[in-house]
């Protein structure tokens, strides 16, 4: 599922756009392996006639539910995750049949921090935390792929939005100016 580019404003536009790390795909291609091995074991072991028969049905049956339950559902799960960064606000999507949502402006982003395990370190992947001013507080993205390599690019969006939101000392003046020189217009007869 492609994400939904009319969620954007009129000048946002999307700088990344990340899924968890393929790793999530480890445990459900195991058990798709492991599904079909324990079938083709029935198929070769299991004696000819109607018990057979049956027997290789049920086997049949269980290791569809459980490829459907521990295998497709994850990679649903994995396919409809959403990271997204924009020049704007960073947007966290989930949701298979239902859909969350929560959008994070980056100027309401007080700290972002990451944090890697070995074993994450080598995949080359890790947690990202960010924290922002509301009722919310955290937002933790677990599996996050380039998880270093995010974090700086949050840092640059949340700076260039601050500057972008932030007015120097001659655009301060010039706005002082015509405030003084508007006031005393008004109080002009």
């Amino acid at each position: 599922m492609a994400f939904p580019e009319d969620v954007l404003t009129k000048d946002e536009h999307v700088v990344l756009h990340m899924h968890p790390h393929w790793k999530e795909a480890i445990r459900p291609v195991l058990v798709l392996v492991l599904a079909l091995v324990g079938l083709i074991a029935a198929w070769i072991f299991l004696p000819d006639g109607s018990g057979g028969t049956i027997t290789l049905y049920v086997v049949a049956a269980v290791a569809l539910v459980v490829v459907l339950w521990l295998t497709v559902w994850p990679v649903l799960v994995w396919r409809t995750t959403h990271h997204v960064f924009t020049n704007e606000r960073v947007i966290l999507q989930h949701g298979v049949f239902s859909r969350d949502r929560r959008d994070i402006p980056l100027g309401r982003v007080n700290d972002h921090s990451m944090s890697q395990t070995f074993i994450e370190r080598l995949l080359g992947c890790g947690t990202l935390t960010i924290e922002s001013a509301g009722e919310r507080g955290q937002s933790v993205l677990r599996d996050m792929p380039g998880v270093e390599r995010v974090q700086t690019k949050l840092y640059e969006l949340i700076e260039a939005n601050h500057d972008k939101h932030s007015l120097g000392d001659e655009e301060m003046r010039e706005i002082m100016r015509e405030s003084n020189q508007g006031a005393g217009e008004a109080q002009q007869p």
